[in-house]
């Protein structure tokens, strides 16, 4: 990456959860079977309507798994070993579409088909660098829309509130490793995602700072240094990271991770969350939320299970 953002050279980058297996293609060397969608440029035209209802069947993990995990992390909290923890877990679900239709079904702002492997379908962006300003856009906040005064209530929520200060603090400290004169510049605005058979709001803030001269030769070490994204970690970051290691059953792989385009000027990324993957037994959805002191598992619990849905127009 950072060779050829020295060089001016456009290219696609995936990075998984871990940083274990990242990709890096140039974009006029793109394997088959790699589809990518994001604002600034895209390998795949338009996305596909369906004249009928998508329906997923879900089979979330127990309440009673889920609640065992819930207890580590409040353990942890109570200790003061991390104040915010994004707890995910897998969900085994069955739809009649297959990946490649999910990804030309799905309405997102960044989309990512690996291999007939996984899909994602993000709202989340990760970084955008343009003109010599990093952004970053933390989601955190998620409410259905037709709860009574749904905006209303998910920006007056006390748990909710704390949840997205936190994650906007440590966001802004992580761009402070890159750049200067990091500030907010919006602060907790609601964006509407239409789902399969419901409509959710989502919170996010603008966090920008200034690139110093030269900063293409380096997007490798500060894409890098900024992961994993605090917003499906938590923080304190690095201990946090620990914690959920040892709090979820499984392993994220690519979940989580994030991607993203150079055009040779301009940058865009997404965080790899709203993720389907195939294993040997079929579809597997991956989800979450974060857990503070305030947090109810039952709560948490059914969050989880709303964030499964491919979001649709």
């Amino acid at each position: 990456m950072n060779t050829l953002g020295a060089s001016g050279e456009p290219f696609l980058f995936i990075i998984d959860a871990g940083m274990k297996q990242p990709e890096i293609h140039k974009l006029n060397n793109i394997p088959q079977g790699i589809w990518y969608s994001t604002p600034l440029m895209s390998n795949r035209s338009g996305g596909q309507r369906y004249s009928k209802p998508i329906s997923l069947g879900k089979t979330p993990v127990s309440f009673e798994k889920y609640s065992a995990a819930f207890s580590t992390v409040m353990e942890h909290i109570r200790h003061g070993n991390t104040y915010l923890l994004n707890l995910t877990f897998p969900t085994r679900i069955v739809c009649e579409l297959s990946l490649e239709e999910i990804f030309r079904a799905s309405i997102a702002k960044y989309k990512l088909l690996y291999h007939n492997h996984f899909v994602v379908f993000s709202p989340e962006i990760f970084v955008r660098i343009k003109d010599g300003k990093i952004s970053s856009f933390p989601m955190k906040g998620t409410i259905d829309a037709s709860v009574p005064f749904a905006c209303d209530t998910i920006l007056h929520d006390e748990k909710e509130t704390a949840e997205h200060n936190t994650i906007v603090d440590l966001i802004r400290n992580d761009l402070s490793i890159v750049s200067d004169q990091v500030r907010v510049t919006r602060y907790r605005y609601v964006e509407s995602i239409k789902t399969a058979d419901s409509e959710l709001l989502q919170v996010s803030s603008e966090i920008t700072g200034e690139l110093p001269p030269g900063y293409e030769s380096r997007l490798g070490d500060m894409i890098t240094g900024l992961l994993p994204a605090g917003s499906v970690t938590g923080a304190p970051k690095k201990k946090t990271v620990e914690i959920i290691q040892q709090s979820e059953p499984y392993d994220r792989g690519w979940y989580t991770g994030v991607f993203g385009v150079f055009d040779g000027e301009q940058l865009d990324s997404a965080v790899m969350i709203r993720y389907i993957e195939r294993d040997d037994q079929g579809l597997v959805y991956k989800s979450g939320g974060g857990i503070t002191y305030m947090s109810d598992p039952v709560r948490e619990y059914e969050e989880m299970i709303a964030k499964v849905y491919i979001p649709v127009g």
